[in-house]
């Protein structure tokens, strides 16, 4: 007996280190699969797959964090993506904006330890290709949007020109990314430089007409308006186009989302999100464009007329979505990946077939309250050991104000 309660604290150490791996691995289900078997998921498939793992809204505070944040969370995001790397064996990391928390208001100095800090999470993903998207966080309002600032930023970022778009191709798989948050601010130098981004990519698009299908045997030079946009008539097919990466998701006259519902978003999708604590964590909100949740109605359908996207992959919601427009062009809304404004954050894993097939699977991660309340029941027990007093009423009390600490979101008080 005098043996086991001295060996323990060793236990609970050697119980908390296996707890500590088994959260860190995430858990991934298959939304849509076109094109594949149904039992193949992110780990299956073929060795000629090539599988991107897209996160969003990274929202690090570089050297501007707190010891929650620099001991705790970041601590488990290193771990998230270590984890993810070793199970999921991806390709290439697409982060869709936003991995700075107000990386529009920092100096030079600062913006260098936010992605300092970035370097230190990946982990082993520096060694795969990379591509970062600009989100609203990054860059900043619209009055204070900026062709100056935004270069500055993108030149620290790769791939990315003086306007915070990008274009590419990797393993015969074609990707664009645009600079959202410029097409949100009306007339501006930004917005018309994202505009030629859009119409460059939209000539080389007709001129591989050879190699895919069209819907006329021969483009138009009729040009059509909506709003403020302009572009000639394509015609080339919806879904034949690049693979599209931005921020803000596209405008959908019906906002309807398939993918799996986590837990809390099964029992609370009646109440509203401002109930959830993790939505009011100090400068964590909903960003400079709070209002705005997607790309106006007539710069989506500027977009889909000049790419015609294969697929959509976008952010800015913190939510999961699936989403399937009215040409058939799916979007794929990713979640966010911090503990900042989620308890349950996640990501998403999309697999490029060679018979042009995209396998999307939506992947979960650990609940912050769940980590922390395995932390405080270790914590509780092992005082209760040093004080025998401590074990009865007072022990279940202390134990209960803890599970509730973490459950509203007190645990933040300390995160400075």
């Amino acid at each position: 007996m005098v043996s086991l309660r001295s060996t323990l604290p060793l236990l609970l150490v050697v119980a908390l280190l296996v707890f500590e791996e088994k959260v860190s691995s995430p858990s991934c289900q298959v939304v849509e699969d076109r094109g594949s078997s149904p039992q193949e998921g992110p780990k299956g498939g073929s060795s000629d797959d090539f599988k991107v793992m897209m996160v969003a809204n990274l929202l690090l505070m570089g050297s501007e964090a707190g010891y929650t944040n620099i001991y705790f969370r970041d601590s488990y995001m290193s771990k998230f993506f270590r984890k993810s790397f070793e199970r999921l064996k991806p390709d290439m990391l697409v982060v869709l904006g936003d991995i700075s928390a107000k990386g529009s208001e920092l100096t030079s100095s600062k913006w260098l330890s936010v992605l300092q800090q970035l370097q230190r999470i990946l982990g082993p993903f520096l060694g795969l290709p990379l591509h970062v998207v600009l989100g609203d966080r990054d860059v900043g309002e619209c009055n204070k949007l900026n062709a100056k600032s935004v270069n500055q930023i993108a030149s620290s970022l790769p791939g990315l020109d003086s306007a915070g778009c990008g274009s590419f191709e990797v393993s015969n798989i074609s990707f664009v990314s645009l600079n959202a948050v410029a097409l949100l601010c009306g007339n501006n130098d930004l917005r018309f430089s994202v505009e030629r981004v859009i119409e460059r990519e939209n000539l080389d698009l007709s001129r591989h007409d050879k190699k895919i299908k069209v819907v006329k045997s021969k483009a138009t030079d009729r040009k059509n308006d909506i709003g403020d946009f302009h572009w000639r008539d394509n015609a080339v097919e919806s879904g034949t186009g690049p693979v599209l990466l931005l921020h803000f998701p596209l405008h959908r006259s019906i906002d309807h989302c398939r993918g799996h519902k986590t837990l809390s978003e099964s029992i609370g999708s009646h109440l509203h999100e401002s109930s959830s604590p993790y939505l009011h964590r100090g400068y964590i909100g909903d960003g400079p464009h709070e209002v705005v949740q997607s790309m106006p109605s007539n710069a989506t359908e500027y977009i889909f007329q000049a790419l015609r996207p294969r697929i959509v992959f976008s952010a800015h919601t913190h939510k999961f979505c699936y989403h399937t427009h009215r040409d058939g062009t799916r979007e794929v809304t990713v979640p966010a990946m911090t503990w900042n404004v989620k308890d349950d954050p996640g990501f998403v894993i999309a697999t490029f077939r060679q018979n042009d097939a995209v396998i999307v699977s939506q992947c979960s991660l650990a609940r912050e309250s769940h980590v922390l309340m395995a932390y405080a029941s270790v914590l509780v027990e092992e005082i209760s050991k040093v004080s025998p007093i401590f074990k009865s009423q007072n022990y279940l009390k202390v134990k209960r104000g803890l599970e509730i600490m973490v459950e509203f979101g007190m645990w933040d008080q300390f995160s400075v």
